[in-house]
């Protein structure tokens, strides 16, 4: 009783093209460049967590741009819900019903204790099927993020976990919730064995952030860094051929504070081993921004211990460019500040609507814009004072690592 059905409502803008995208009409009469609002909807599962308060958990894309969210419950129930906060970086967000009644909620376990092999129950509503029961064990821990700007890792489960089971709850043989199920792996939209769940610990760290704050603080060391390899081991001298080389330090950060130096190699954070950057990057990710940690290093291959006070990975609100030019409208935009840095440098793209003008265009989330014309642009404000009223665009992005030259015009 304590898994929830969540349906939402939205609108969004969409490119009305009678022409189908076809180049032949668009060389003749252009793009229509008037989208239209249309509604959409959506829905996945929740998981009880205070039955006083009415507090639940989901996940953030199951949420995400919702104007109206509505809560099942068992016994049937329905509430509209607030949402309290949302971060993407974990794929979670919390909402909040109003009670007029105590109701049931779910138990929170430990997912530092699973094992491989050990049995789970995903319980969701797949298809909208409410309170559907699955059972299998724990495939896998520790699967990376599938998104280059998440943190975190995965549970990977063979549970059956298919479309509507997103915000659902993984669950051990005691009921205690071990998991929020998050996505799947497949080619076919279906379930084929390979389920992933956010790990409860992690879930229990971003809600009392957000149920406090509204939002998370997350921790910053100011480093970029990078893996080590046999081949970089032996070009640099060192010993250990896993860690994180840091290959940049950001001046005024924690980082430098601590008095870690380019060549160090971070080795563990609060007795965790970091045999990656990855492995690093969540480990400062899912920290709150003041939090002390203790960090080894190999300096000259000799093992040292520091301690830092992590400063605040700055979050930004998205911008939409409809507001900018509508040449851009459907595309979300903030200023691009690089993993470690505290400046921008430059423009990235948080999303793109489906049949938008920015779709149109070939924008992708992701892309960072870096100049417009033959001028480089550093932040935001440089973006908007190039774009502002023209009828022709002509921007240079970066698409993971490729550059990319990109023309609108009205």
């Amino acid at each position: 009783p304590s898994v929830v059905t969540i349906a939402i409502k939205g609108t969004r803008k969409v490119q009305q093209n009678p022409f189908f995208d076809d180049p032949f009409f668009e060389r003749f009469f252009g793009q229509p460049q008037r989208p239209r609002e249309r509604e959409f909807g959506g829905g996945g599962s929740g998981v009880i967590v205070d039955g006083i308060q009415g507090y639940i958990i989901t996940n953030h894309h199951v949420i995400d741009k919702a104007d109206e969210i509505k809560v099942f419950l068992k016994d049937g129930g329905e509430y509209l819900a607030e949402l309290i906060g949302s971060d993407p970086g974990t794929d979670i967000a919390v909402l909040k019903i109003d009670l007029a009644a105590t109701i049931p909620q779910m138990s929170l376990g430990d997912s530092s204790l699973l094992r491989v092999g050990d049995f789970a129950l995903a319980i969701g509503a797949p298809f909208g099927l409410s309170q559907t029961v699955t059972s299998g064990i724990i495939s896998a821990l520790g699967r990376p993020q599938m998104s280059s700007d998440g943190y975190g890792d995965f549970i990977q489960t063979d549970a059956a976990i298919n479309p509507g089971n997103s915000g659902g709850a993984l669950v051990d043989l005691r009921g205690q919730l071990i998991g929020i199920n998050s996505a799947i792996y497949t080619r076919s939209g279906g379930n084929i064995g390979i389920g992933f769940a956010i790990p409860v610990n992690t879930v229990k760290n971003i809600m009392h952030q957000i149920i406090e704050f509204g939002s998370v603080k997350r921790g910053l060391l100011g480093v970029i860094i990078s893996d080590i390899n046999k081949d970089i081991a032996e070009q640099l001298g060192l010993e250990v051929e896993k860690g994180a080389l840091i290959q940049e330090v950001s001046p005024n950060s924690a980082a430098e504070e601590a008095g870690l130096l380019v060549g160090d190699v971070i080795t563990k954070i609060n007795g965790e081993k970091t045999e990656t950057s990855n492995d690093l990057r969540n480990a400062i990710g899912l920290k709150r921004s003041g939090e002390s940690v203790e960090i080894i290093i190999l300096r000259d291959n000799k093992e040292m211990t520091v301690s830092a006070t992590l400063g605040e990975l700055v979050t930004q609100e998205p911008v939409k460019a409809d507001e900018l030019n509508s040449l851009l409208a459907g595309a979300e935009l903030a200023d691009f500040i690089p993993e470690g840095k505290t400046k921008p440098q430059g423009v990235v793209i948080l999303s793109v609507q489906p049949n938008s003008n920015a779709a149109n265009a070939r924008l992708k989330k992701g892309d960072i814009i870096w100049a417009v014309g033959n001028t480089s642009i550093a932040n935001l404000d440089d973006f908007v004072a190039l774009i502002k009223d023209k009828n022709i665009l002509v921007l240079r992005v970066n698409r993971n690592g490729r550059q990319l030259i990109i023309q609108m015009r009205k």
